[in-house]
């Protein structure tokens, strides 16, 4: 693992150099309040406790692994609902821990470029064709031990990331310099490895590798890749945590907001191509409006002022 360098060549700089960029935007804080307060819950506060000396909590407790852990179809202990509970569990504080750090990594401008609705739509999907994928090899290789983790979501993030900024910097074990591209396409190289050749480590690598499958075929089909781009245009991924891109028409037909007036405070005139200064507050407000609304909520304009504002700083 390691850190990446954010000013790399894509358009994005480092959050909150405008201030409108936020560290923790809202999905990736509230999968971390929800992963902590599961791990807290179950693996900590519940583990003194036993009933007829089993024990509630820990790593093995009844309560989290029987009845939220995934487990094999053909097990006797699988309900649909462990397809989504897995991936919010975790076995150990290591396990957590580098879970919800390449989350915030990776994650956190994946969130503020595409807004948080489609941020959380993506998170899930992923997670749950990890699940799906490690039920159906599990089927096939006979395995009867239940899945736990959000790795297999977090490797979608990983691919969304190196798919979307493949020459951005990352730094493994933060000394070596790695492109983006080649240090997803070799950690998902090394999972494929582990899976086939199958190993005793406790790790589900089909699940990792079905995270980043789903992944990917989802970002060949938000490109228009893939020929179902309709059904996820038809969602709209409206932002439930601010406002939205799109607007009713008079005849319940859905347009584009294609322009934010905004103006210079000192002159009171509207941003043009010919003013020189850029106001903090028409940056801030921009940038506010890619967090709840993602980049391709912006007008022409609006993209052209915050590409400007981004060449002055360096």
């Amino acid at each position: 693992m390691g850190y990446f360098d954010r000013m790399g060549t894509e358009g994005y700089r480092r959050p909150g150099m405008f201030g409108g960029m936020k560290l923790f935007p809202p999905v990736i804080k509230w999968l971390f309040l929800i992963n902590g307060g599961a791990y807290l819950f179950f693996n900590i506060l519940l583990a003194p406790f036993t009933v007829d000396g089993v024990p509630l909590g820990g790593r093995e407790g009844v309560l989290a692994y029987f009845y939220l852990y995934l487990w094999p179809v053909d097990s006797g202990n699988f309900l649909p609902w462990q397809l989504v509970t897995y991936m919010f569990l975790h076995g150990g504080f290591f396990h957590i821990l580098f879970n919800m750090f390449a989350l915030w990594m990776f994650g956190m401008e994946l969130e503020n470029l595409w807004g948080s609705r489609k941020f959380l739509i993506y998170y899930l999907c992923c997670g749950l064709g990890a699940g799906i994928a490690n039920l159906m090899v599990g089927a096939l290789l006979g395995q009867v031990v239940p899945t736990v983790g959000a790795s297999g979501a977090v490797f979608g993030i990983l691919t969304a990331f190196g798919f979307l900024f493949p020459n951005r910097r990352v730094y493994l074990y933060f000394l070596v310099p790695v492109q983006a591209k080649y240090f997803i396409m070799g950690w998902i190289g090394i999972e494929l490895f582990y899976g086939v050749v199958g190993t005793s480590d406790g790790i589900a690598h089909f699940a990792h590798l079905g995270g980043a499958a789903v992944g990917f075929i989802y970002l060949l089909n938000d490109k228009g890749v893939l020929p179902f781009k309709g059904l996820s245009s038809r969602v709209g991924f409206r932002n439930p945590f601010g406002k939205t891109d799109r607007f009713e028409g008079k005849h319940g037909m859905k347009s584009e907001v294609r322009d934010a007036r905004f103006y210079d405070i000192k002159t009171g005139r509207r941003m043009g191509k010919e003013q020189d200064q850029i106001s903090q507050d028409v940056i801030d407000a921009i940038l506010d409006k890619i967090t709840t609304g993602g980049y391709q909520s912006l007008s022409e304009d609006e993209k052209r002022i915050l590409n400007e504002a981004s060449k002055r700083m360096n």
